[in-house]
């Protein structure tokens, strides 16, 4: 035996699942703030000027609408294979 037949507990999986989503979610935001702060941070000081905040607010946008495309392709593509779970990338 494989060690991973029918018996599994199904809410072990999904737990498993939950927090697996949890951790790459903290992934994308630990990336998303380094890009976005080499990105945008020039000089750092006591306050943020406005150029820096639109640079920071577009970096952001930009960055969640990639992640979500990217998301979406890898679930198509998961999908058409068969693979994985709808709700893994959910």
């Amino acid at each position: 035996m494989d060690g991973q037949g029918a018996s599994a507990d199904p809410q072990l999986q999904h737990f498993i699942e939950i927090e697996s989503q949890k951790q790459r979610f903290q992934q994308l935001v630990h990336q998303m703030t380094e890009v976005c702060w080499e990105k945008c941070m020039d000089k750092p000081g006591p306050k943020l000027d406005s150029r820096s905040e639109i640079c920071f607010v577009n970096c952001v946008e930009r960055f969640i609408d990639t992640s979500q495309f990217i998301l979406n392709r890898l679930e198509q593509t998961q999908k058409s294979k068969g693979g994985f779970s709808e709700t893994m990338l959910d």
